[in-house]
């Protein structure tokens, strides 16, 4: 299990890469994602939008209706260059999404108020 200096050093090692126009190894890259998905679900408990970044993972968040069968009335889908990058805030959500970076779809899909997020 990795401690929360860990998942702090691997958005830090992830950003670093980016900003030197490379990939990000793999574990870093699946690390950075998942752990600022699980500060996003901590910051909009709930389960009324599904958070996707492939392939690394998905959560549910934001109050609201729970969905529970079938595919979910609110989705939002993006790459996990782009979840790095407005989840920490060096893009903004409103950007990303007038560039077609991200995909979403449902009434409750704007994750503006939860975003960018703070590592503790």
């Amino acid at each position: 299990m990795s401690s929360p200096h860990s998942k702090s050093a691997a958005v830090a090692a992830a950003l670093s890469a980016l900003d030197e126009g490379s990939t990000p190894e793999r574990t870093v890259f699946r690390e950075a994602v998942r752990s600022l998905l699980a500060v996003l679900a901590e910051r909009a408990p709930g389960r009324s939008v599904e958070v996707r970044v492939p392939p690394y993972g998905a959560i549910q968040c934001v109050p609201g209706p729970r969905h529970t069968r079938g595919n979910p009335p609110n989705v939002v889908e993006m790459a996990p260059e782009t979840w790095l990058m407005v989840a920490t805030g060096r893009i903004g959500w409103a950007e990303a999404v007038a560039e077609g970076r991200v995909q979403m779809s449902g009434v409750r899909a704007d994750l503006s108020a939860y975003l960018p997020l703070e590592l503790s």
